[in-house]
């Protein structure tokens, strides 16, 4: 029996799907392990903290494998500029959450910050992985 991480993959699409699925179950864990701390550490807005910086992670985490496969489909100077475009679309999308969160009584800034880490370090784990153990074609599309 092989589980996720190890199933083989045939397809760009496979991979970005399972990249997404993956991607939003550890998300969706550390929203449920952050959510119990931020509560334990700082009531209801550490809840709410946690569950902003799951959320966001998840945002994010998505952009960056969608622009990578819409760009995949397109010519080279094209994917280049699909996931620069992505990637300042997320810095100011960041940006903008950042300046809007700030000093909001319904936050908790330690317990957001160390979900969005959790999030982004598990997310590059995940992304790392089942890339690694990606079997595709040569010159598949």
């Amino acid at each position: 029996m092989t589980n996720a991480l190890n199933a083989p993959t045939t397809g760009v699409g496979q991979l970005f799907g399972r990249v997404l699925k993956l991607g939003s179950l550890l998300i969706l864990a550390i929203a449920v392990v952050a959510g119990l701390i931020g509560w334990l550490v700082s009531g209801s807005v550490g809840l709410v903290s946690a569950l902003i910086g799951a959320a966001m992670a998840l945002v994010f985490a998505t952009l960056t494998a969608l622009s990578v496969w819409l760009g995949g489909k397109l010519s080279f100077g094209a994917f280049f500029g699909i996931v620069l475009g992505g990637w300042l679309v997320k810095v100011v999308l960041f940006l903008i959450l950042v300046i809007s969160l700030k000093g909001a009584d319904f936050i908790d800034g330690k317990v957001l910050f160390f979900t969005l880490v959790a999030s982004v370090l598990g997310s590059l784990a995940i992304d790392s992985l089942v890339f690694l153990k990606a079997r595709l074609p040569i010159g598949e599309n």
